[in-house]
């Protein structure tokens, strides 16, 4: 029996990123923000009212969702070693390469018995255009295509407009709780989606179809 099997790509939402933005297969844009964190443990109690208090004011100042994504991961030291190793080779020192070779040795060791993990906050800002009347669809009209293109690059522009006021909104809000923000570039988000579809394979870089 002919098992019809589809590409993993196919399974991948976004069709290609731009400027920084995302552009996802249904038509929809998000920006993604990372994010920093605040230890509220650390706050007295009315710190942490207050804090608690001032997130909820901002969720009810939206009126569009937001997508908080926390990524965790074990520590990857394979460019710190390589550093090290980099530096080893330029050693003349006889007692400093052995004591860099001893604490590669260590810091290889370490890493391997322990299990450290690190932790990435992202927050992810939408924005999806109001469903157009044409036969190739939303994506067909906020992208760019060899017809219209002049008008459908001027679409795209007044939609990333749109979305860079709610990312903008968002970045302030997070700001008053002491979370600061910064956008991805567009090499960045491809690395970051490349790592989420393949959480094995850290090093390598899907490729999407991008602009810098």
């Amino acid at each position: 029996m002919a098992i019809n099997a589809r590409a993993s790509q196919e399974f991948v939402p976004i069709q290609e990123i731009q400027d920084g933005i995302v552009v996802l297969k249904d038509g929809g844009l998000r920006t993604v923000l990372m994010a920093s964190s605040v230890n509220i443990s650390l706050k007295s109690e009315d710190e942490q009212n207050a804090i608690i208090m001032q997130f909820q004011n901002f969720l009810n100042t939206l009126d569009f969702s937001l997508q908080i994504s926390i990524q965790s991961r074990k520590y990857d030291v394979t460019s710190y070693l390589a550093t090290l190793e980099e530096k080893l080779k330029n050693q003349t020192e006889p007692l400093l390469k052995v004591q860099t070779q001893e604490y590669m040795q260590f810091i290889q060791n370490f890493t391997d018995e322990v299990n450290i993990m690190t932790k990435h906050f992202f927050v992810v800002v939408p924005y999806t255009p109001a469903v157009l009347a044409s036969s190739g669809g939303l994506l067909e009209k906020i992208l760019p295509s060899s017809k219209n293109n002049k008008n459908k690059k001027e679409e795209f522009e007044l939609y990333r407009s749109q979305l860079e006021q709610r990312v903008a909104l968002v970045q302030q809000g997070l700001s008053r709780v002491g979370v600061r923000t910064v956008a991805l570039k567009t090499d960045e988000e491809v690395e970051l989606f490349y790592k989420v579809f393949n959480p094995g394979d850290g090093e390598s870089k899907i490729s999407f179809n991008k602009e810098a």
